[in-house]
């Protein structure tokens, strides 16, 4: 693992991108604080393949359908209290 700063990597992109093709990672700073990672992309980063880990592994169900746009317009429902209300009441109950 290497740390690069920001201007590091703007003035030599490609050096830093030929070091992650060869698998290296690379940790971007700004004032010596970790803000940004550079790693390749694998098959299991690709977005397509963590979804279809997740389904193999039972922890995703894919829908067959596309959403009914009809679901965005609708007014969320009505909060029987106010979350703080909630907070008050479950801190009483000693929970």
């Amino acid at each position: 693992m290497e740390k690069a700063t920001i201007s590091e990597i703007k003035n030599r992109l490609s050096a830093y991108l030929k070091k992650v093709r060869a698998g290296e990672l690379v940790i971007i700073v700004d004032r010596n604080h970790p803000v940004a990672r550079l790693e390749r992309v694998t098959a299991e980063t690709h977005p397509d393949e963590r979804l279809a880990r997740l389904e193999r592994d039972g922890l995703l169900l894919r829908s067959t359908q596309p959403m009914p746009m009809e679901l965005l317009k609708r007014a969320p429902p009505k909060a029987e209290r106010s979350v703080l209300d909630a907070l008050f009441e479950e801190r009483r109950g000693g929970r």
